[in-house]
Formats: structure tokens, sequence, C-alpha cells
């Protein structure tokens, strides 16, 4: 049997990876469990009613404003001092209620509308996808060389990098698998959502192109997380390695280069932090203001833009999965094993 199907079998049989793949489907699961009882179909008779209602708040406003103006010819003919002040010019009547103020659209309860709305949930599942794959490829890797498995492994297939590479495969397959899997399960659910409890209109074959490729990104990332999780608690020979080293770019990235971009007054100082790559990474693009190009003592003034496209994200991330993909192999071929 070769070491690469070996390897698949020990990571489908871990207790870790079992209880965290039913967690990720639980919550899966739940999330769309939920969200369908929150979306409801708009029919004939729901928008009828909204427009129903908005007829009565128009016809109640109306009401009101006339009883006001007729409180105000009263205060008049009283001799009051302070009409303007409580009614306003004219007694309020150069200002009636107008029907367009009351749209039916905000009578209605809340449908999900599966073409606008679904990408959002591609970046809701690529995060928990994500956080199944970092912690399944840490733990693969940082278990083996904790109880000394990595080392006995050695002593019956020396080839040290041949034997990395082959676990890091069958952590990307795993993950791949699952990603693929589930991710058709999702769509599947969203689109009968769409279809019972909401709106599937509008969906052009560019839509689910665009579709398409929202969930490629997903799936990319969610490689990229699970490759640098695998890396990480490699080089550290342990799965809080990967946690810890996590904990610091967090820390680096969205706080101290914050604070740093801040004080020096960098221009557009959140292309320095990790999560506007994410954001574009899903988005296609972000669009940074530069406010501080402004004299607004001037008068207007429009301010500078940047925009972060997916390009950038995919060479930011390209580059940093690279390095550290790269630095678990090359101290596995140096270091001591023992």
């Amino acid at each position: 049997m070769s070491l690469y199907v070996t390897e698949l079998r020990r990571l489908a049989k871990r207790r870790l990876t079992r209880l965290l793949l039913v967690l990720l489907v639980l919550g899966l699961a739940g999330v769309a469990t939920a969200f369908s009882l929150s979306s409801h179909k708009l029919s004939k008779e729901v928008v009828a009613a909204a427009q129903a209602e908005a007829d009565a708040q128009y016809r109640t406003a109306m009401e009101s404003w006339k009883k006001s103006v007729a409180d105000c010819d009263a205060a008049q003919a009283r001799g009051d001092q302070d009409i303007e002040q409580r009614f306003g010019p004219n007694c309020g009547r150069d200002w009636p209620p107008q029907p367009e103020m009351f749209d039916p659209k905000w009578n209605l309860p809340y449908q999900f509308d599966f073409r606008g709305e679904f990408p959002m949930f591609i970046a809701v599942f690529a995060g928990a996808v994500g956080l199944f794959a970092f912690l399944v490829g840490a733990s693969f890797i940082g278990a083996e060389w904790a109880t000394g498995g990595m080392m006995n492994l050695l002593l019956w297939r020396p080839k040290r990098l041949a034997v990395l590479g082959t676990k890091l495969a069958a952590v990307l397959t795993t993950v791949l698998g699952v990603s693929l899997v589930l991710g058709a399960l999702w769509t599947l659910a969203f689109w009968l959502i769409g279809t019972y409890r909401g709106s599937t209109a509008k969906m052009t074959a560019g839509a689910w192109q665009s579709i398409g490729l929202d969930g490629l990104r997903a799936v990319g990332l969610v490689l990229a997380v699970g490759a640098v999780a695998f890396a990480l608690a490699s080089l550290g020979r342990h799965t809080a390695m990967a946690l810890g080293a996590v904990v610091a770019v967090f820390g680096i990235s969205e706080v101290a280069v914050r604070i740093a971009v801040g004080v020096l007054a960098i221009p557009f100082g959140d292309r320095y932090v990790l999560s506007t790559y994410a954001q574009a990474w899903f988005m296609k693009q972000v669009q940074l203001f530069d406010h501080r190009a402004c004299d607004f003592a001037q008068g207007e003034c429009r301010p500078a833009e940047l925009f972060i496209t997916w390009q950038d994200s995919a060479l930011v991330f390209g580059l940093g999965v690279a390095a550290v993909v790269a630095a678990a192999f090359w101290a596995m071929r140096k270091r001591d094993i023992a």
C-alpha cells in the first residue's frame, strides 16, 4: 500500500478529524436552517397586505395632519402667541403627507435573494471550512511530531521531504474533498431556500459563472489555510506552534500595524492589513480612501482612492503560503529528527 493512501486513511480515522467534521456539518446545517426560517416568500397576498398597511399608515398620517392644522387654526382664534413654534409656518399646511412617503416595501418581511446575497454566504462557508482545515492540518502533523510518530515513520521511510510532502498532500486532498462536497450541499441548500422561501430571479449564466468563481476563490483560500497550518505545526513540531503563530500574526496585522499607520499618518494604511486582502479576495476589490489629502477648509474635496483587487490578494497570500511551506520543507531537510 502506498504511503499516500496510508496517510489518507490515518487522517480520516483520527477522532479529531471526525469530530471536527461532525461539528462543521452541524454548524453549517444550523446556519442554513436558521436562515431559512428568517426568509419569507413574497406571495401576492403578502404584497397586498403590505400595500394595505402602507395605505392605512398614509390615511392615519393625513388624519393627524388635518387635526394638527385644525388645532393650529383654533390656537390662532384664541390668540396664542407660540403658534409657529408649535405647528410650523402656515400651520403646516405646506407639508401634507405624500403617498410616496409610505412605501409598501418597508412593510414587507425579509426575502432572501439568491443572486445578490449568496456570495456573502460563500465567505461564511469559507470561514467555517477554513477553521476546519486549520485545525486538521495543524493537529495532523503536530501530533506526529509530539508523539514520536514522525521519527518512527522516517525509520521506515527515510526520505524526509517525500514523507512530509505526502502528509501535506493527504491533508490538502482531504480538505479539498470536504470543501467540494459540503460546498455543493451548501449551494443546494441556499438554492432551495431561494426557491421556496426567497427569490432566485435573474440567475443568468453569467451570474452562475460569477458564483462559481467565488466558490473557487473560497476553496483556494481554504487550501491555503490548511497548508499554512500544516507548515507552521511542522516548523514548531507541535500543534500549538500554528495556533500561536496565527494569534501573533493577527495581533501584529490587526492591532500593531493599524496603530503604527495611524500614528505615522501613512496614506491608505489599510493596505498593510491582511484583513483588507481577505475582504478583497471575496469581494473582488476593496476601495480605500485617503481623507488626509483633503483640506476641507478650502471647500469640497474628493479624497484620494486606492483599489485593492483580488489579484493583489492572490499575490500577497500566494507569497505568504509559499514562504511558510518552503520554510517547513527546508527545516525538515536540515533539522535533527530525534
